[in-house]
């Protein structure tokens, strides 16, 4: 086994290789955590608009939802 440099340009070096290397393996798990992140944003965002706005009846909701079919 060969030793490892530790100077600071190849410890930099071999960080940037093992994080793209893990990047690239671990793709579809990594679009998954970011696709949840996004989504939990939008809907913490939603919230917060929702919780500025009056409140609606269900009924209202509903009829709402019936028009736009």
């Amino acid at each position: 086994m060969t030793p490892i440099s530790t100077d600071h340009e190849s410890m930099k070096k071999i960080i940037k290789e093992s994080l793209t290397e893990t990047l690239y393996e671990n793709r579809e798990l990594f679009q998954e955590i970011f696709t949840e992140i996004f989504e939990d944003i939008a809907l913490g965002e939603a919230i917060e608009q929702g919780r500025q706005t009056k409140a609606v009846t269900r009924e209202e909701i509903f009829k709402t939802l019936e028009q736009d079919q």
